[in-house]
């Protein structure tokens, strides 16, 4: 176990270089530049602004003063705002971070629930209206069911008032950013279900007389939730960094929306800093999932 998880924090560590070189390269070869904006500026101000954030210097040298500065913690100040960066990830994350948890929870809950009584009510008419809405919630995107709740909730009926960070309400982007997900873990859960149904060990349980609510709880669900909890970090990494698109719909001022600010801007340091920060976020979420994933099943061997 101690193996695999220097091993793994190895690769990692390579990941979140390459993803920093190739991020850092991208970003300075398209054309154009930070401080270009509609009105234009006299090559003395551009010069001295180039020069008081080392914008003046090569690009290799630019990437390596940068990464010398995230080895000692230092992401830098953003180009636009003069803020630094860490500090407007961490402010903005909180939000986004509150908004994903409650959607990651009510996929799981929903999703595991709704599986099993599909599973357990296979070909009978729960299925069928499950598998329906299942497959209508997988097929359209989240943006477009964000703008149709927006659009029916809060427009029309006005059943729900708006999103402000004065008086935040949470139950329209959670439910945007939690029905995909939701579908998906359904139909992972009723599939893994149906399967552990069929095993020799339920066949003996049922046998035995096992009653059906502990054959379900005991000796099915356990197992047949491995699958889920294999997704569930890569979930939880993709609701975290994903929702940039639902924050704008919604205008929750998160760390999805700070990140689509700063490529429209060209804010360099923005852009390197929610990088970073949402690559480790997703490398980390990977690896807890699979230490998860073994301490459920311990036949399961991490090397």
């Amino acid at each position: 176990m101690a193996k695999y998880l220097v091993k793994r924090i190895l690769l990692a560590l390579v990941s979140l270089f390459l993803i920093c070189f190739i991020t850092f390269f991208a970003m300075n070869a398209i054309p154009g530049g930070p401080f270009n904006g509609e009105k234009a500026k006299s090559a003395e101000v551009m010069k001295v602004l180039t020069e008081r954030y080392g914008l003046d210097k090569p690009v290799g040298i630019q990437f390596i003063n940068y990464m010398k500065n995230i080895l000692h913690g230092d992401f830098g100040v953003s180009l636009k705002t003069g803020r630094d960066i860490a500090q407007t990830i961490l402010e903005s994350f909180s939000v986004s971070a509150k908004i994903g948890g409650m959607a990651i929870i009510v996929a799981l809950i929903c999703g595991i629930i709704l599986g099993s009584i599909a599973a357990l009510n296979r070909n009978k008419w729960q299925d069928h209206i499950i598998i329906f809405f299942v497959t209508l919630f997988t097929a359209m995107p989240s943006f477009v069911f964000g703008s149709f709740l927006l659009l029916i909730f809060c427009i029309q009926l006005g059943l729900v008032p708006v999103w402000t960070p004065s008086s935040p309400n949470y139950v329209l982007p959670v439910l945007a950013l939690s029905f995909s997900p939701m579908a998906y873990i359904t139909r992972l859960t009723k599939t893994s279900m149906l399967d552990v149904l069929g095993q020799d060990y339920v066949r003996t349980a049922k046998a035995k007389g096992v009653s059906r609510l502990k054959i379900i709880f005991i000796h099915s669900l356990r197992n047949a939730l491995i699958p889920v909890i294999t997704y569930v970090g890569p979930l939880t990494a993709s609701i975290l960094t994903g929702s940039l698109v639902i924050e704008k719909i919604f205008t929750i001022g998160g760390l999805g929306s700070k990140f689509v600010d700063s490529i429209t801007n060209r804010d360099y340091p923005l852009i390197m800093g929610t990088t970073i920060f949402l690559a480790t976020l997703m490398v980390t979420m990977n690896l807890l999932s699979d230490i998860v994933y073994k301490l459920v099943d311990p036949r399961i061997k991490l090397e």
